[in-house]
């Protein structure tokens, strides 16, 4: 994204109403490990956080959690 990054993006969204997507579930996909990088994530609005490179089974259950799939 030009000009801005995931965590301004997520921030912008955040400030949305829950009908414009605003509460719509996220995780950050990043090479940055850590745990300044996580909380960095979660303050800005994501609800998860992964790190490069993905474990296949572990992006499925992240996903499928979002999506309310799992219990």
């Amino acid at each position: 994204m030009p000009g801005e990054d995931g965590y301004s993006f997520i921030r912008k969204v955040r400030k949305l109403s829950e009908e414009s997507g605003g509460k719509i579930p996220a995780a950050t996909l990043t090479a940055y490990a850590g745990n300044r990088e996580y909380l960095k994530s979660l303050e800005a609005g994501y609800q998860a956080h992964i790190t490069k490179p993905v474990e296949w089974e572990e992006l499925i259950i992240v996903v499928a959690s979002l999506a309310g799939r799992l219990g």
